[in-house]
């Protein structure tokens, strides 16, 4: 079971002050975390930047380390995450960003999104 990880997730901790990475393993049981390249680099481009944005990114950059990176045919890092949401191992995609949630719904793959102020939830497919 592999989870796909949206930059936006990444930078939650920051953001949000949500503890990612307990929220995953509250939800599930040991998922292996999958960032695809493009997410990376969305989060590097990000980092160059000053103020909360900024250092979100930079925070979600050392996450992202914690993770799998896979490469993707898509540059773009929304198409990037549904690429491999679609991948048959994938069993959620953790992501805030609403019409990439209906993307990866409609293609049949669990969301995980910030339910309330710090916890996540799983939206099925």
């Amino acid at each position: 079971m592999s989870v796909v990880v949206d930059t936006n997730a990444l930078m939650m901790p920051v953001e949000s002050n949500v503890r990612l990475f307990d929220e995953l393993d509250r939800l599930l049981d040991a998922p292996t975390l999958v960032v695809p390249e493009a997410v990376v680099e969305e989060l590097e481009k990000l980092a160059e930047g000053a103020g909360k944005e900024g250092k979100a990114a930079s925070v979600g950059l050392d996450l992202a380390e914690r993770c799998e990176s896979r490469a993707t045919e898509a540059a773009y890092a929304d198409d990037a995450v549904v690429e491999l949401a679609e991948h048959e191992d994938a069993t959620h995609v953790v992501t805030n960003d609403g019409p990439l949630k209906q993307r990866v719904l409609d293609a049949g793959v669990s969301v995980i999104s910030l339910r309330g102020r710090s916890k996540l939830a799983i939206t099925q497919s």
